[in-house]
């Protein structure tokens, strides 16, 4: 039964009841209906008009109705009674009355009364209904009745029953109506199917039917797709035709495009249109422009617009503290935000909510929430937009007790409401995945997660978590819930987010078979239009995978490159110890006008360090500040140290420590630190702990470093004593892991693991690959072996280290020729590196081993770091 119809039945059961007693109302009626037959026929008409358009209340419209039944003059009068009806809210009696009427003109007319009056009510299915009803009843319906009934397919969305609409004006004959084809248009974007809206527009643009609507229709079509290009292209086509002028819809659809795209100089021809059309004085026009320069970063001008505009709404101050907080200009934001109070302009939530959501963006978590709290006691009550806004300053801070806060009031006065927008609901808890996600809340998030019933899911819903797990350290989880999207439904498509968060779970865990799968997706479904950042994540996929050959190739395809994508390359190179290959794609990047910036030098100083081109670091960091005014910042000073501490030339880097501008932090030292392991420099490297602990520095890193220092120089009883300090401090060394690919997924190794299936085979062949090697000069360095135990037993200490038990198995399952891919989690150990070079010499593979500091390609008897790492 419809729900506006629920009041009564469809049945006339009034007529079949009781007359009420004549008195009151019910008397006049009564009393008029007799005196008017009695005295005259000609002004009955006239008289039981007025009775109907003047009555009070759904009672006295019974009443008449009754009386015209008994008086023999219901025939006369059915549209009337209709009408009467619906204006007190009883469809259900007017549908009564029209089922038993031939269709006529009148008729069709009390239809559409009534479809029109659902679609005013929000009640869209009852739309449909009585739409089918009417059809069933042969009423054929006109130009008026469609476009209300594809607005409510539009609004449900339900394009099933949109498309089966469409046959029907097919088959009446109505497709070459504007009014209609303007409604279908519109019907088939808010169901997103853009390609039948697009169908139908051109289709009419070939029939000579198209006006101002129907461009206005598809433009905005296309911004609801976030097809800004395709909009801008539209408008194009639409400024260049004859016959259609474009006005101020056209342009408040378009500029936002513009604002999108970035393209300021087509906004700009569109400012320049709207004054030659005398459109600039509409409000609207000057809101949408100062929102398109915003957004392309053209503050000043938004401001200037704002100075010339004769008429000012809320709209357009918001418009200006939007622009400035997107920019991260809060000052001129917050100058505005007061001038709205000088000015006696209410705040309102669309205000408040453009400064939460600017200072989120920027990562400033705290002044969002002060914001917020400032909107609430200003008695302003927040919308989603706020609540998802006020979640994301959160998430940028990791301010886990505040989101919880926020959680707690979006649970009172947002969510778990019959009567709320399911869309705004997912938006907020959305926004709570995010938000406990990247506050380390991850079971939460997932338990969130989890709790939207699949159908109801969309894409950020899917987006938010697996970027969650692929940020902080949960690759493996990531991937597996990607793999779950694209099986949950050809429907839900990953968007260019998705797709980079998944990428980037790739690049953490080197899985490189994945990356490739992800790449041909991407190549299979056509994202031309955000090409360029995936493409810079697929750079830096391939090349923490192990393949820098493939990120160079993806490189050179590319059809446009920014200043990421040289980075990215470059920090490939530096993985790989390719310095001099990176040096010339530093050459390529300035041929190419980029100027290095504070990152670019930041990559340059990573690769000389990993490269041994110490002197060539040393230049560039000189330069850094003489030839491209850029100051060194904490960053570049680590890594010096880091190379010349590699490099052995301890003098330089305490005296560059000295004299750096600021005090030096625990990367600093650790840097040091690190450089006295490889150089076996015991006093420098005490020294470089005790600044440590100064710091308060209790990460296993440094106390691992320093015992293995004492361990290279035979100092038992040191290394007791730190394992000890670490034990009283609770910090506990991460254990060395290591994975591989296989033919039927990853495999993980511990050192003596033997927990996998095939622990024997692997533990016979190493064993057989060690003797081997032996027979061609390989002596263990059992120096590596940090334990205080007899020769022998170091030797067999090394020989289950988990690279050594990783790299057995990787020659197992993997063809004969193929590249072998290892993956560690700490530096790999000097007998290890050695053993593995050895080991090329007798294998036809080439082994691509990463460790936690860079790649190591070994084949024939050689690595691609020279020795050098």
């Amino acid at each position: 039964m419809l729900r506006s119809f629920s009041l009564a039945n469809t049945k006339s059961k009034f007529l079949f009841q009781p007359k009420p007693r004549p008195g009151g109302a019910a008397a006049l009626t009564i009393s008029l209906f007799s005196s008017t037959v009695a005295r005259d026929q000609i002004s009955l008409t006239t008289t039981i008009a007025t009775l109907l358009q003047k009555c009070s209340s759904l009672a006295q419209a019974k009443l008449i109705h009754q009386q015209l039944l008994v008086q023999g003059l219901y025939s006369g009068f059915t549209t009337r009674l209709v009408c009467a009806y619906l204006t007190h809210s009883a469809p259900s009696y007017s549908i009564s009355i029209l089922e038993r009427l031939t269709p006529s003109t009148s008729v069709l007319f009390c239809w559409n009364t009534l479809i029109e009056r659902s679609l005013r009510l929000g009640f869209y299915r009852d739309v449909l209904s009585l739409f089918r009803r009417m059809l069933c009843l042969r009423c054929a319906p006109d130009h008026y009745t469609f476009p209300f009934v594809l607005k409510a397919c539009g609004v449900l969305p339900s394009f099933r029953s949109g498309s089966s609409v469409h046959g029907v004006i097919s088959t009446v004959g109505l497709d070459s109506n504007v009014f209609v084809c303007n409604a279908l248009v519109a019907m088939y974007s808010r169901c997103g199917e853009l390609d039948d809206a697009r169908q139908v527009f051109e289709e009419m643009r070939d029939r000579g039917i198209c006006d101002i609507v129907s461009w206005n229709s598809i433009v905005a079509a296309y911004m609801q797709s976030r097809d800004a290009k395709n909009a801008v292209e539209l408008f194009r086509r639409m400024a260049s035709d004859l016959e259609i002028r474009p006005d101020v819809v056209s342009l408040v659809n378009v500029l936002p495009a513009c604002g999108s795209l970035g393209t300021s100089l087509h906004g700009m021809q569109l400012h320049g249109f709207a004054v030659r059309r005398g459109l600039f004085e509409d409000v609207f026009v000057g809101n949408a422009l100062m929102g398109m320069y915003a957004k392309c970063g053209m503050i000043e001008q938004a401001n200037k617009v704002f100075d010339r505009m004769k008429v000012k709404d809320v709209v357009s101050w918001n418009a200006m503290v939007t622009g400035y907080s997107q920019a991260g200009r809060f000052d001129e934001a917050l100058s505005f935000f007061e001038k709205m109070s000088e000015e006696k302009i209410e705040l309102d939530v669309v205000t408040w909510s453009a400064v939460i959501a600017g200072y989120a963006q920027k990562d400033h978590g705290y002044e969002a929430l002060n914001v917020f709290r400032q909107m609430q006691l200003c008695g302003s009550k927040p919308n989603v937009v706020t609540l998802v806004s006020v979640l994301s300053g959160c998430a940028s801070i990791a301010a886990l007790i505040q989101g919880k806060e926020i959680h707690g009031y979006a649970i009172k006065s947002v969510l778990n409401y019959d009567w709320n927008d399911p869309g705004e609901d997912l938006m907020v808890i959305n926004g709570l995945i995010d938000m406990y996600a990247k506050c380390k809340s991850r079971n939460v998030a997932r338990f969130m997660f989890d709790s939207v019933a699949p159908s109801n899911r969309n894409v950020v819903t899917w987006t938010v978590m697996i970027g969650g797990y692929a940020q902080h350290g949960e690759a493996n989880d990531a991937l597996k819930l990607f793999s779950e999207m694209l099986q949950d439904g050809k429907s839900m498509k990953p968007n260019t987010f998705t797709i980079c968060c998944a990428l980037m779970a790739c690049a953490h865990l080197a899985a490189l078979r994945f990356g490739k799968q992800i790449h041909a997706y991407i190549l299979r479904n056509r994202y031309e239009s955000v090409m360029l950042f995936m493409e810079n994540c697929l750079i830096d996929m391939y090349s923490k995978s192990g393949d820098i050959h493939a990120a160079r190739v993806v490189f050179d395809n590319m059809q446009h490159r920014n200043s990421v994508s040289w980075t990215s390359l470059l920090t490939g190179y530096g993985m790989h110890g390719y310095g001099e290959e990176a040096i010339r794609v530093l050459d390529d990047m300035r041929a190419a006008g980029f100027v290095p910036d504070g990152i670019t030098f930041l990559v340059l100083l990573y690769v000389c360090s990993h490269s041994g081109m110490v002197d060539q670091g040393i230049r560039f960091f000189e330069s850094m500040h003489t030839e491209y005014d850029v100051i060194p910042g904490l960053e570049h000073y680590a890594c010096m140290v880091d190379l010349l501490g590699r490099a052995g030339r301890f003098d330089q880097a305490l005296k560059l420590i000295h004299d750096m501008p600021m005090d030096p932090t625990a990367i600093v030292w650790i840097a040091l630190l690190s450089g006295c392991r490889i150089h076996g420099n015991v006093e420098l490297g005490e020294y470089a702990a005790a600044k440590l602990r100064e710091l308060g520095s209790e990460n296993d890193g440094s106390y691992t470093l320093l015992s293995n220092i004492y361990a290279n120089a035979r100092r038992w009883r040191d290394v007791a004593r730190v394992r000890s300090l670490m034990k009283y401090s609770g910090v506990k060394k991460r254990p060395g892991c290591s994975w591989v690919q296989g033919k039927k997924g990853t495999a993980t190794f511990y050192v003596g693991d033997k927990s996998h299936p095939q622990f024997e085979q692997i533990y016979e062949l190493l064993a057989d690959l060690i003797q081997r090697i032996k027979a061609i000069g390989y002596v263990p360095e059992t120096n590596c072996a940090l334990h205080d135990v007899d020769e022998e037993e170091k030797g067999d200490l090394l020989s289950e280290h988990s690279e050594k038990l990783a790299l057995a198995y990787g020659i197992l399952v993997s063809t004969r020729g193929a590249p072998i891919h290892i993956t560690k989690n700490l530096r790999v150990c000097g007998d290890c590196h050695n053993a593995i070079t050895y080991i090329s010499m007798i294998i036809d593979n080439e082994i691509i081993l990463r460790d936690s500091s860079r790649f190591h390609h070994f084949k024939n008897g050689s690595c691609s770091c020279g020795g050098y790492w």
